[in-house]
């Protein structure tokens, strides 16, 4: 409301929107709450993982081979990864799949675990390591250079 000559005006305020700033408003507003819901599962997922379950930890049988200068044909036999790291007190599954040697049977010092890993299968042995230390996962067919090895691997638990 405006009156002549007393310097009052009255005026009201109208905000027009367009409907293509909505619809980014809305979208903008989707995508917000979905990156916020998968971070919140990703950390309840791995929270979860930790606590009490079984973790997997996935290795494999794997081969060096070469020829040297005189034509001698030299391999070694390995676990892949060489080394896995786990916490004390927590239960770990070994999936092992056998990809290159017909056979390595195996025992992991000072936690009472036996297997073989045959080519071409999956061999699984679960454990919980209640100690911290450095414990080897030793192939028996595989014991030293004689024998294309030494085949071992490291387990550290802290």
């Amino acid at each position: 409301m405006y009156q002549h000559g007393k310097g009052v005006t009255h005026l009201s305020k109208v905000l027009f929107v367009q409907r293509r700033h909505l619809v980014i408003g809305a979208v903008l507003a989707a995508l917000i709450v979905a990156a916020s819901a998968y971070l919140r599962w990703g950390a309840a997922e791995a929270v979860s993982g930790a606590a009490g379950g079984t973790r997997t930890i996935h290795m494999v049988t794997g081969e060096f081979k070469t020829t040297t200068a005189e034509g001698k044909e030299i391999e070694a036999y390995r676990w892949d990864p060489g080394t896995i790291f786990v916490n004390r007190g927590e239960r770990v599954r070994l999936s092992i799949y056998g990809v290159n040697g017909a056979s390595h049977p195996f025992y992991i010092e000072g936690l009472n675990v036996r297997g073989e890993v045959v080519k071409g299968k999956e061999t699984t042995v679960t454990f919980t390591a209640n100690k911290e230390g450095t414990y080897r996962i030793i192939c028996l067919s595989h014991t030293d250079i004689a024998n294309s090895g030494p085949m071992i691997g490291y387990i550290v638990v802290d």
